[in-house]
């Protein structure tokens, strides 16, 4: 009888890897970070045990969508009061005072739904607007995500 092998906590050896955002497709750079941060693109991967990648975007307020999201799609929420959806663009969001919230939000909406799993997961991501981050000290591997597809970039 042959069983399956599960990772455990201690055995898990994670990596850093630095991905630049600039000009990259949103959804498709969310997707592929997304799929680092889980663990998908080991051969040992666990279901239910944190064994993905640290991740850091630089470059993040100069993301790209394609055809017309940046001006027509929408981002809602709800303050929790009656009446109290509020809606706004990436284009709005990209222009203000936070605009790594983008790819934030995008790779956090592409993991697993609300859970304790999911909440650790999305704490091994760093999102940053500038071409420059404090992790230097562990020495991340830059991953060349652009070269990947032709479709991963959208020139300006």
């Amino acid at each position: 009888m042959k069983t399956t092998k599960f990772l455990k906590t201690a055995e898990v050896e994670k990596t850093w890897i630095v991905v630049d955002a600039e000009d990259a497709v949103v959804g498709r750079l969310a997707s592929f970070v997304a799929m680092r941060l889980r663990g998908k693109h080991r051969p040992d991967y666990t279901p239910h045990i944190d064994c993905g990648d640290n991740v850091i975007i630089i470059n993040a307020d100069k993301v790209r969508f394609t055809g017309n999201k940046l001006t027509d799609k929408k981002y809602y929420r709800h303050t929790g009061h009656p009446g109290g959806l509020k809606e706004t663009t990436p284009a709005k969001v990209l222009g203000g005072r936070f605009p790594d919230r983008v790819m934030r939000k995008a790779v956090q909406r592409m993991l697993p739904k609300e859970s304790p799993l999911a909440r650790q997961q999305l704490s091994n991501l760093r999102v940053y607007a500038g071409s420059d981050h404090p992790h230097s000290a562990q020495n991340p591997v830059t991953v060349d995500f652009k070269s990947a597809n032709r479709k991963n970039v959208k020139g300006a």
